[in-house]
């Protein structure tokens, strides 16, 4: 009895450690408080309308979609390409991509960064959107291919011997039988991708044009500015959204992981 109240007790206080700040941020999302830590009496969705009519922070958003889907659909053809060749190398070559691509997981943000600023100057490319985008995809890349790579250890073999058995070219089992296999794995990939490059702020600085802003950018520098621009309070709103779409993509992945689940089970 004692050991099931300590284990409650631990997951309630480790959710609440994890989620009373974003809570906290969706009731301030309600109150058309100006500033946080002081308590308005006027409660409604006054902010959530600032934010809709805000022109700078709507076209902030749009920058940052727009890059993050760029970003995320690059990463996740070179990250597939990238783990399927390592799979079918022979062990040593493997071995030493395998080591290369996780360099940039491992490696401190700011030394990607400042590297691609200093790339991106050497080729003329300055700061400007084409080393904003190659900055997202060096930072999303290894991810999908960490993220695809278990899928193809998962996949058997013979599969793709089969096919060529059968008369298949190898590009057309490759599309037809090894990218349906390994297809939640690149799924996840992409949405990983998506997440880092949405939320990205220390490479999107340093590579970033002048007058360029992402999310992160905008609200870092908005508090920067000591927090009392006109349209800080509308980013409680706006990061309440972000918050509820990214739990709905969540459940919506799950559900249909569980369903193409139950669908395999019953098929067996």
């Amino acid at each position: 009895m004692v050991k099931k109240i300590i284990k409650i007790t631990y997951i309630v206080l480790s959710l609440a450690f994890i989620y009373a700040p974003i809570i906290l941020l969706t009731v301030y999302s309600f109150n058309l408080s100006q500033s946080i830590g002081i308590w308005s009496k006027k409660w409604g969705f006054g902010l959530y309308q600032q934010l809709f009519t805000d022109k700078s922070i709507m076209q902030t958003v749009l920058n940052t979609v727009i890059l993050a889907l760029l970003a995320s659909v690059c990463s996740t053809i070179l990250g597939t390409i990238g783990a399927i060749g390592t799979f079918y190398s022979k062990r040593k070559v493997k071995g030493a991509l395998n080591a290369l691509t996780q360099i940039p997981v491992i490696n401190a943000e700011i030394v990607t960064a400042i590297s691609i600023a200093l790339v991106c100057s050497m080729f003329a490319f300055g700061r400007t959107y084409a080393s904003l985008l190659i900055g997202h995809i060096v930072l999303c890349f290894p991810f999908v291919y960490l993220s695809v790579l278990p899928k193809l250890k998962q996949l058997d073999g013979n599969l793709y011997e089969a096919a060529l058995d059968l008369g298949a070219s190898p590009t057309k089992a490759l599309f037809k039988v090894i990218i349906p296999e390994i297809l939640p794995g690149i799924f996840s990939g992409f949405m990983l991708a998506v997440t880092l490059s949405l939320d990205d702020y220390i490479i999107t600085t340093f590579t970033r044009p002048p007058t360029f802003d992402t999310i992160s950018t905008y609200v870092f520098d908005a508090y920067a500015k000591g927090g009392k621009g006109s349209s800080v309070p509308a980013l409680r709103a706006l990061s309440t959204l972000i918050f509820v779409l990214m739990i709905l993509i969540l459940v919506i992945q799950n559900v249909s992981a569980s369903r193409r689940r139950k669908k395999n089970e019953n098929n067996r």
